[in-house]
């Protein structure tokens, strides 16, 4: 039996779908950070600096999934406001540091982020949004080839 309102996937287009939530979902934590004077992408380099000192850039790139291109335009300002340091590491690699000013800024920023934070738990409830966490790896490790 046919249903009226029956889902078509193969209609649907994958990047469409993730860039239109990405931007709705990605709009409120914006909001939230500005008055910090950062983006969610800048707090999310900031929060895996933290996680892992001197952390190389190709690595960096990897665990946000960005071209190091990218990851670079990403760290000037956040560099030039003082919140993360480059510097030299083991033969070519550079290595990112989070100051004092940043960890600072990002304690600042982190109430704020988790009000949003918990305000998309709710809305979607936690065993929803795990589902989310899990497919979106598997997405990420099909989109790049890998065996999942």
């Amino acid at each position: 039996m046919m249903h009226m309102h029956q889902y078509e996937l193969s209609s649907a287009c994958a990047c469409t779908m993730l860039r239109k939530a990405s931007r709705a979902v990605g709009r409120i934590y914006d909001e939230a950070l500005a008055g910090h004077g950062m983006t969610t992408a800048q707090f999310a380099i900031l929060r895996n600096v933290s996680r892992t000192p001197g952390l190389p850039l190709s690595r960096l790139a990897d665990r946000l999934v960005m071209d190091r291109t990218s990851l670079y335009r990403a760290l000037a300002p956040i560099e030039k406001r003082g919140w993360v340091k480059v510097e030299p590491g083991s033969g070519r690699a550079k290595l990112a540091v989070l100051t004092p000013a940043g960890r600072a800024a990002m304690a600042a920023a982190e109430p704020d982020w988790e009000v949003v934070q918990r305000r998309v738990e709710a809305g979607m409830g936690m065993e929803l949004l795990q589902g989310l966490d899990l497919a979106l790896q598997g997405l990420v490790r099909s989109a790049e080839g890998s065996q999942i």
